[in-house]
Parts: C-alpha cells; structure tokens; sequence
C-alpha cells in the first residue's frame, strides 16, 4: 500500500458519485435467485461488488461484464452441491451469502481477508443450527456451513448488523414453509432493511413487516426484470462535506426519495450550518459556518467517519453518539478517526460508543488509512481546510467501494500526490 498526500484547496463543481453499493449487492443477489436473465446497470466494479459477482458464480450462476452494465444468468443457480465463497473484505457478501447458500442446501466454505475473518459472525452460528444447517467456525472466517435451511421463527437482535437480517429476508421466500423474523432488540441501520425489501419486490418476492417484524411466506419466485441502480449517498457524504467545508459540490445521480440511510448526511450538513439544496436526482452544499451539532450515528454508521471531519472544523462541540458498532467495520473507525484527527491537532476524545470533538484548527500531518477506504476519503477531505499537507497511507483501500474518488477529488480542483 503506498501513500497519497493532499494540499490544502476547495472543491467546487458537479459530479456523479457511483451507483449505490447497497443497491448493487442487493440487486445482483436476487437477480441471482430469479432463475433467469437480468441485467443491471449502472454498476461501478469495486472490490466489494466484485466478490458478490463471484459468490454468485460459486453457486453456479453466470455473469458478464459489458461496460458498466452486469448480466446475470441465474438458471443454473445452486446447481453446485458444494461451494467455496472468496467473500474478500466484504461483510456484507459474507452476511447476505451465508443463509442464501444454506437455502439452496449447498455445503460451503466462507473465507476473506483483510479484518473481514474477525468481524462477528455469531448470529448465525446460534441461529442457523436450529433450522437445519451445521455450522463449523472459529468464531469468524472460515465459516463452513452444511445441511439446508428450514423455515419458522427467527429471534434475532435488532442491535447487531442489519446484514444477518437481510440475509435471511433473501433467503426465506425460498423455503417450503412461511417464516417470520423477530427482533428481540430495537432496529439499527432500519434504512438498509427498507432497501432490501424494496429490491426484492422489483423481482416480484414480498415481505410483510408488522410491529417491528417481517413475515415471509416460503415458496416465493424471484422473477427476472431489467434493474437500474441508483447513486450512492455513502458515497456523496464525502462531496456534500466538501462543498460544507469551503466549497460548492452538486452531486448528481442521488435521490431525494432513497431509503438509503445514508441520505440523512444532507439534513445533518444543514443542521452543522452548510447550505443545502435538494432536488429530486441531485443534492447540493455550499460552504457557511458549521457550529457543532449532536449526532445519533445508530441509523448511519458508514458516514460516522466524515461526520467526525465535519466536527472537527464546526465551531465548538460535535458529539457522535450510539456508535459502538463502528468499532467492528474494516477497521476500528471510532479508533482510527481518533487517531487520524489527532495526529493533525484535532482535539478529540473517544468513549467505548462516542467521539466528542471540540472544532478547531487541523494541522499538516501523517495519518494512518488504516486499509479502510472510508479512513482515507474522510482524511482526503479533512486536508482540503488543514493549514498543511495531511500525508494518508493505505491509498489504495478506495478500490473497496470507490476506484475512482481521487480522480473526482481532483476534477473538483483538489490537490493530491
């Protein structure tokens, strides 16, 4: 991994961020459970998208690849008996894939690199074994899986990764039996949840939500269609604070009416103080004085990164709060945003679930990227207001979810070697 160093400077201008990762994974997963043809478009090929392609591939479906449009032939899907899933960095690959192969009945190896071998796989180790399917694991990655997913109830907590319960909304229509998922804890990242239901009814697969639960009745079909994407909030998070930070960015291709979650970084740079203009397919942030705001972050985890940036230039106290599961991403972002910060002069504390900055000044300086993509695109955006340099390790993290930031970072006129 090799080092990017960015100047002070402002962005200013338009640009379209890449089409939504959540939306893509979501998309290509029941695409890949239609037992047919469907091709999806626009999609941005990062690291994380491309394991799904190749999970998808594992299970016996075929992909091609023309420009920036996919098509996946799903007839020959769980046509392997067994599988080895390469889930790379991905959680949420690994999250979505487990249940899926388990549906299908195929016995599979799940592995992955990066920090993925220790993000917490529990849930299903406790869970899945009560409906029919064995599972082996060291308590992370190599996860093996074998026996085929029966139908019922679910209880699973509502305070762990939306993920394991997207999982199971893809996989349960595809049992004999109806199933209902309980949650025995309040929703975090609810927005995901939408989004997840959303998709799947474009391919003709209905959930049923009722008091904080979903029902599913088994023996659904997911019906082939053409799938356009849509932009990527997590993504525009990064150019909205930009423009609050000393610029004017207008990011097109979001969209007003999202379920993404990540949608809320718009309201939250408003309530830091930016001028905000929302129109149905762009959003735009132009620079004013940012005083600290208090920030739920249970809903937003992705965006907790750049949020802290956008503190730690506000004028006093920015706190961030219900953030403990940050703690468990590509890298340990509460520590690492704490760390980075403070190595340019921010003055900022971390508690087990909390960042609480006090704004002020950034300085030049040398900050880990920690190999998270989203520790370096937060810290490339903190350099454009620093009264120096910030030197970012770990430049390449951004394949994970963004090739191409630092090319739009710098057609924005920013400045980065």
């Amino acid at each position: 991994m090799s080092n990017i160093t960015v100047s002070p400077s402002s962005l200013c201008g338009n640009i379209t961020v890449p089409p939504s990762k959540s939306d893509v994974h979501r998309a290509i997963i029941c695409a890949a459970l239609s037992k047919g043809v469907t091709a999806i478009s626009p999609v941005a090929f990062s690291q994380d998208i491309l394991a799904t392609l190749d999970c998808i591939a594992a299970l016996g479906a075929n992909y091609s690849i023309s420009g920036n449009t996919v098509t996946v032939n799903s007839e020959k899907i769980f046509s392997n008996p067994t599988a080895h899933l390469d889930c790379r960095e991905s959680g949420s690959t690994v999250r979505f894939f487990i249940p899926i192969a388990a549906a299908g009945g195929v016995s599979a190896v799940f592995t992955g690199k990066g920090r993925l071998p220790e993000r917490p796989l529990g849930v299903y180790s406790d869970l899945l074994p009560r409906h029919g399917v064995e599972c082996k694991t060291p308590g992370g990655l190599p996860f093996e899986i074998s026996g085929k997913l029966t139908s019922g109830q679910f209880n699973v907590p509502g305070d762990i990764s939306s993920q394991f319960i997207t999982g199971l909304l893809f996989s349960l229509p595809l049992l004999h039996g109806d199933s209902l998922i309980h949650l025995t804890s309040p929703l975090q990242s609810k927005g995901y949840i939408d989004m997840t239901i959303s998709v799947m009814s474009h391919f003709g697969v209905e959930v049923t939500e009722n008091n904080g639960d979903y029902y599913v009745k088994g023996n659904q079909k997911y019906t082939p269609c053409t799938y356009t994407t849509e932009g990527d909030w997590s993504q525009a998070a990064f150019f909205l604070a930009a423009g609050a930070l000393g610029g004017s960015v207008t990011v097109n291709g979001v969209r007003s009416n999202s379920l993404q979650g990540d949608k809320e970084i718009a309201e939250l740079l408003c309530q830091f103080g930016a001028k905000i203009t929302i129109a149905d397919n762009y959003t735009k942030c132009e620079y004013d004085t940012l005083c600290g705001i208090e920030i739920d972050a249970s809903q937003i985890p992705d965006i907790v990164p750049i949020l802290a940036v956008c503190g730690a230039f506000a004028q006093g106290t920015t706190r961030i709060y219900n953030a403990k599961r940050v703690r468990l991403k590509e890298s340990d972002r509460l520590d690492a945003m704490y760390k980075a910060l403070s190595a340019c002069g921010a003055d900022i504390e971390q508690t087990e679930d909390e960042l609480i900055i006090h704004g002020g000044v950034l300085h030049t300086g040398t900050v880990d990227g920690c190999n998270d993509h989203r520790i370096v695109m937060s810290m490339a955006i903190a350099g454009l207001c620093a009264n120096g340099n910030i030197t970012i390790s770990d430049k390449e993290s951004i394949s994970k979810s963004y090739n191409n930031f630092f090319d739009d970072y710098i057609s924005l006129g920013g400045i980065a070697k």
